[in-house]
């Protein structure tokens, strides 16, 4: 029997980030998918395999935890090109939504074939079993959620097939957890400003401070507070507001005024966020600034971010600093900095590697995953000397 291999998986509302093995493979796939055909048409379909498989994800996934199965999907840039695409929405639970164990199921089937940590049957069927680290907002954990997320994932089957796929085409992959962790995101996102891939211990001075981490993602916000080394679970706090509304509205806008229909949520993020031409796309061929359209919006929004801020820290008056994190805190960074230095002057900070703020609860999960199973290996090596022992 193979081992099963680690797998650390964000499925953000925004992209999926995932950390594989002993980190050799990583996978960042935009969530989108639009339900499809099993022989969707390709234009040059004799050149299929040398186009890039992420672009190109077509898949029929079967498992007893979906509430629509055996269905076919295409799924991250693939699906943005449809008219049919759904994106996660505000308000929904991200426990609850067939499209989060899509997302998961994919990107695992994607790792079971492009990594040798399992071979393949001689019907191109892989079997791969994996101990997952994953997470949920804290609003979710706290009514407990992850309980019955978790349960959907352990104890079964649940099969990848690719269909028109890039060099994968006609692989089966049977997917199995051998254990799942679920973890309350806010605190993933402190893990992961104490230690570091090796598990060591960094920036020693938060071990003992009282923090906040206000994470905001594309449909809610979660404020942690951490006492303790710990998350105060009655002083945390979960909003049912990210940014993706506000990208929503910005693409609306876009739409209305020239003319333009981008593809998904993603291309706002883009337009808002790159290094060159920021805040800017091409309309009939000219390169034209919507800075106006992008403000206004994502400085209400910033707004509504800091009052959120300023609420929690009121009810939390000894903390020492607020971390940002989370895809949302890249978008709204500077908004909130302006906001801040000209209103209450908090301690805050942000993470100037944009990267590492989106890549935090993928990496975060990775080391707590670890974590897990190296301590399990050392329980199952005592027991094993002491029954030793005793013979």
């Amino acid at each position: 029997m193979t081992n099963p291999r680690i797998a650390a998986v964000d499925v953000g509302n925004d992209a999926l980030k995932a950390n594989f093995g002993k980190m050799e493979n990583e996978l960042y796939i935009p969530n989108v998918v639009a339900q499809d055909m099993e022989d969707r048409p390709v234009i040059g379909i004799e050149e299929l395999n040398d186009k890039e498989v992420l672009d190109n994800i077509h898949i029929r996934v079967h498992s007893p935890a979906l509430e629509e199965n055996n269905v076919v999907y295409r799924v991250g840039n693939l699906a943005t090109k449809t008219t049919n695409s759904t994106e996660l929405d505000p308000g929904s639970s991200k426990s609850e939504e067939d499209q989060t164990l899509i997302m998961l199921f994919a990107s695992l089937a994607l790792d079971a074939v492009e990594s040798e940590a399992f071979k393949a049957a001689k019907n191109d069927t892989i079997d791969a079993n994996y101990i997952l680290g994953t997470g949920l907002p804290l609003r979710e954990v706290k009514e407990g959620k992850d309980v019955g997320y978790r349960s959907q994932l352990l104890g079964s089957v649940h099969q990848v097939e690719f269909l028109v796929t890039p060099k994968h085409q006609g692989k089966k992959v049977n997917i199995k957890f051998d254990e799942v962790k679920v973890y309350p995101e806010g605190f993933a996102a402190y893990v992961n400003l104490i230690m570091d891939n090796e598990l060591k211990v960094i920036n020693k001075e938060l071990i003992n401070k009282q923090i906040l981490i206000q994470d905001i993602g594309g449909l809610s916000t979660d404020i942690a507070v951490i006492r303790n080394r710990n998350v105060d679970d009655d002083k945390a706090q979960g909003f049912n507001l990210g940014v993706s509304e506000s990208l929503e509205q910005i693409r609306e806008e876009i739409r209305s005024k020239h003319g333009v229909e981008l593809d998904s949520r993603r291309d706002v993020v883009d337009i808002i966020t790159r290094k060159n031409d920021r805040h800017h796309i091409m309309v009939k061929g000219s390169r034209t600034n919507v800075h106006d359209i992008t403000d206004h919006i994502l400085l209400e929004l910033a707004k509504k971010e800091y009052r959120f801020l300023r609420n929690v820290w009121s009810k939390n008056s000894q903390s020492e600093i607020c971390y940002f994190v989370g895809g949302g805190s890249a978008v709204l960074k500077d908004y909130i900095k302006a906001l801040n230095n000209k209103l209450d002057g908090f301690n805050i900070e942000f993470f100037e590697d944009e990267s590492e703020s989106i890549w935090m609860m993928a990496n975060a999960y990775y080391k707590l995953i670890t974590d897990f199973v190296n301590k399990s290996a050392k329980n199952v090596k005592k027991e094993e000397e002491t029954t030793a022992k005793t013979k």
